[in-house]
Order: structure tokens, then C-alpha cells, then sequence
């Protein structure tokens, strides 16, 4: 069995980083120790690199069709064997990104000032694309079925944006919380969008359960495994449409209207590599991430207990709730960045002022360092 170090550290300074040389754009200096967009700081599996390297060396990157069999029935085994689940190769599509999916779904779906409704706090992405294509975001509290039900049942309500598992809190929607998204949706005409990005990233004792088990009606399942197997420099996305109609003209609109037909020949064969060889470093570096995450919610418990942290059921985000402490926000920004010299992510980025999410998808040192310096900042601000 291969074993793999994820405690080396590689310094990604000077690699055109948004996480590392990007941070001052954001934060406003430069040196910073970042905690912030979701990648991570290991390398991918070796198994992909090998792969990529194969290809590279074949050295002919001419224009190439993404639906071929050996990248279909990549993503149906996958589907098979990690998530119990049969999808239909048929309905798939393919884009450079989830929000480049997104954004077409919505141009397909829905018109100017329709709402689009998503659980709150939401990822930044999901409100730039909304916002940018002029649609209304309606958002409701995470664990208030009867606001998403009057959300959905408002005026001009046209798509529930599910993020699944959530994003920023790591939420895992239960089956019964799938079924009654999918109920819902049905009853008042409402199109389900799926963004599954995280869902191979799941940790012990939750299970994801992917949209095309409750599907009904006008619905997608968008992802990739760039965020899982940390290639998201590489691009590259895919997506599962429930309308034949609507697959027909998804596929339609990207080769012409968006010139998209032929994809990034290294994302195939990254997500190829990623789905028939990469299982075993998956699972080592979700079981590394909850290692830091217990790290965190060790330290937070000693310091805060108050806070009564607990980790994410899914992913390498810790978001944590510092409103019991009294902190204001751009206090606690000012005191990371200019004492601590450290950059986390401040909840109000997600709708959420008060909380932080902290990435933790590196490294063991690196996140306690990270840990440290957000208790040392809190302990003076009290």
C-alpha cells in the first residue's frame, strides 16, 4: 500500500498562487501566512502528476473531445463505486468551471430579476454569478425549512442553488433533508441546481448522496474533482442534466454561443487519473484534514470552550461561529493581519459577520500556526 507524507510542506511562493502571492489584493500586505481560498497546499496524487506527465510527453495538445469513453466511464465507476449511484453518461455535459456551468444554467432557466434561492451563509462565488447575470439572490437561514419554503414559494422564484455538502459550514444534507429540497422544488415549480464539488471530500460517519437520487422535474448536478484531488488550476468541470431538452441545449450553447466544444486535454486526463487511480490518496488526505481539524477544535475548546466547536461534516473549511465573544470583525482583521500576520477569511464574505473560515488543507504545522494566531488575537481582543 502506498503511503504518502503529507507533513512536508511545499512552498508555493512565487507560483502566481491566489492564495500565496495573491493575499495583499485581498488583505491589503504582503507576507502574510494564508488560510484562505479553498485549494490546498499538498501536491496532487502522484498517481494524476504520472498521468499528466504521460500525456505531456506525448507532446500533440490538439483540440479534443471530452466525450469519449474512457473519461465517461471514469465518472460513472466513480459514481458507482464511491456513492452507491448509477448516473446516465448521457446526460453529461462538460464546461471549464462549476460557475461557468452555473451561469449557463442560469441563462437557460431563468430571466433578469427572477430569484434564485440558496441557503445562507453562501459561497462568494454563488452571489457574484447571481448578482453579475442580474438575478435576485433570495437567501434563507441553513435550518429554517419554513423560510426555504416561502423562498421558493415567492414571486419570480425560478432555482434553489443547493450547495451540497455546503459551503463555507461543511454541512452534509441528510436524506430526509434531500427529499424535502426535491418535494419542495416540485410543488412550486422550481429547478434544483446542485453544486457537488465538495462531495468527495465527506468525512467519517456522513454520507453524501448525490442529486440524481432525488432529481425531479428541470434539474443539475454540477461538479469536478479539481477541489477533492487539488487541481483546480487545471480547470475543467462536468455536469449532469436531467431534461434530455435541456442537455441538448446546454451542450448547444457552450459550442456556440460560448466556442466551448473542445476542453482542456489535461483535465481529462487529470480527472481520468483522479477517478481509476486516486481512491487511496484520497482517502489519506481526508483522514490527514481531520486530523488538523481536530487540532483546531482542540485548541478553540481549550481557549474558547464557550464556542463549542465542533469540526465540519465535509471538507477542509473550518468555519467557526465567534459571535459568543463579542469580537467585532474588522477589529479581529485588523489584529491577524497586522500583529499575527496571518489571513483568514472573515465571515462577512459569506453573508456571516462574526464567524471566520479557516483553511486548514495543509500541512500540520502550517495549521497550527494558523490555530495559534487566531487564539492569540482573540485572547488580546476580549
Amino acid at each position: 500500500m502506498t503511503t504518502y507524507d503529507f507533513d512536508v510542506p511545499v512552498d508555493r511562493r512565487g507560483t502566481w498562487s491566489i492564495q500565496w502571492d495573491g493575499v495583499a489584493s485581498r488583505f491589503g500586505a504582503d507576507g502574510l501566512l494564508p488560510f484562505t481560498i479553498s485549494d490546498m497546499d499538498f501536491p496532487s496524487p502522484p498517481e494524476v502528476i504520472a498521468a499528466l506527465q504521460e500525456r505531456i510527453a506525448h507532446g500533440v495538445f490538439g483540440y479534443t473531445d471530452w466525450q469519449n469513453e474512457e473519461f465517461r466511464s471514469a465518472i460513472r465507476d466513480w459514481y458507482r463505486a464511491r456513492h452507491d449511484t448509477e448516473i446516465d453518461t448521457a446526460r453529461l455535459v462538460y464546461a471549464p468551471s462549476v460557475l461557468n456551468q452555473l451561469s449557463q444554467l442560469l441563462r437557460m432557466w431563468t430571466e433578469p430579476g427572477d430569484a434564485v434561492v440558496v441557503h445562507t451563509p453562501v459561497y462568494d462565488g454563488f452571489r457574484k454569478a447571481v448578482d453579475g447575470l442580474g438575478r435576485e439572490l433570495r437567501g434563507v437561514p441553513l435550518d429554517d425549512p419554513a423560510a426555504l419554503e416561502a423562498a421558493l414559494a415567492g414571486p419570480r422564484s425560478r432555482v434553489l442553488l443547493l450547495c451540497s455538502p455546503h459551503n463555507p459550514t461543511g454541512r452534509v444534507w441528510t436524506e430526509a433533508e434531500l427529499s424535502s429540497f426535491a418535494s419542495l422544488a416540485a410543488r412550486y415549480g422550481v429547478a434544483v441546481i446542485s453544486d457537488e464539488i465538495h462531495a468527495d471530500f465527506v468525512h467519517d460517519g456522513h454520507r453524501h448522496l448525490p442529486w440524481t437520487r432525488f432529481g425531479r422535474g428541470r434539474w443539475a448536478l454540477i461538479t469536478s474533482g479539481t477541489k477533492s484531488f487539488n487541481f483546480p488550476a487545471l480547470t475543467g468541470s462536468y455536469g449532469i442534466v436531467g431534461d434530455a431538452a435541456d442537455h441538448a441545449e446546454f451542450i448547444r450553447r457552450m459550442e456556440t454561443g460560448e466556442g466551448l466544444a473542445s476542453p482542456a486535454v489535461l483535465s481529462l486526463t487529470a480527472h481520468i487519473a483522479a477517478y481509476r487511480s486516486g481512491a487511496q490518496w484520497l482517502d489519506a488526505v481526508r483522514a490527514y484534514v481531520a486530523g488538523n481539524l481536530e487540532l483546531v477544535a482542540e485548541r478553540l475548546d481549550s481557549a474558547f470552550p464557550e464556542l463549542s466547536w465542533a469540526p465540519p461534516q465535509a471538507g477542509y473549511l473550518a468555519w467557526i461561529d465567534l459571535r459568543p465573544l463579542g469580537v467585532a470583525e474588522e477589529t479581529l482583521q485588523r489584529e491577524l493581519v497586522d500583529v499575527e500576520k496571518v489571513a483568514i477569511m472573515p465571515g462577512g464574505v459569506y453573508g456571516a459577520p462574526g464567524f471566520v473560515r479557516l483553511n486548514v488543507g495543509c500541512a500540520r504545522e502550517k495549521a497550527e500556526a494558523g490555530v495559534s494566531a487566531l487564539c492569540r488575537a482573540l485572547t488580546r481582543l476580549r
